[in-house]
């Protein structure tokens, strides 16, 4: 028994990953504005969108869920190219929905967030569910979509894929035009 539940587990992971990902927020659509309870080096914070907005653009990443492979992955690039964000004055928040119980040690722990930028708790997906970024096979968690947020609140740049390799480096490449 124990290896048909690990045979289906396995095939509905790949299943999962051979899923293409979409995000139905274009670019130019109005980005939802959000106010989140988030971590930053393992402190609790309120995160507010409009606030991040005023100091400059805004990269909201949705990931499925702290301490699983590909996000812990995804969130290690994101804070070792945090410096390039910062010198193009870009707020970096990371979203998620599942596990959101470990987000203050996942924030502060040194592969993954090393304390470098905000994750958010986005509990019953009701962020992501704004962003069009929930998981087609798990609607209760996000997907792995990012987006570029302007200044002026509108979406300029959207990447949605469930491999996290790409994400960081499409999120910069965008922002080379802010």
């Amino acid at each position: 028994m124990n290896r048909l539940t690990t045979s289906l587990a396995a095939a509905l992971l790949c299943a999962t990953a051979a899923m293409p990902a979409s995000a139905a927020l274009k670019v130019g659509t109005k980005a939802p504005m959000f106010t989140a309870p988030a971590y930053l080096a393992g402190k609790p914070f309120t995160f507010k969108l409009a606030d991040a907005l005023k100091k400059g653009p805004v990269v909201l990443y949705f990931f499925p869920a702290a301490h699983t492979s590909g996000c812990n992955m995804e969130a290690h690039l994101f804070s070792q190219a945090i410096d390039q964000f910062k010198a193009r004055h870009a707020t970096v928040i990371g979203v998620t929905a599942g596990n959101t119980d470990q987000l203050a040690d996942f924030s502060k722990e040194t592969e993954h967030c090393s304390g470098k930028f905000a994750v958010a708790a986005d509990t019953g997906a009701t962020i992501a569910k704004q962003y069009d970024a929930t998981l087609a096979l798990k609607p209760g968690w996000s997907d792995r979509t990012s987006y570029v947020i302007a200044r002026n609140g509108t979406i300029s740049a959207v990447y949605s894929d469930l491999n996290p390799k790409e994400h960081v480096q499409k999120m910069l490449d965008a922002l080379g035009t802010h």
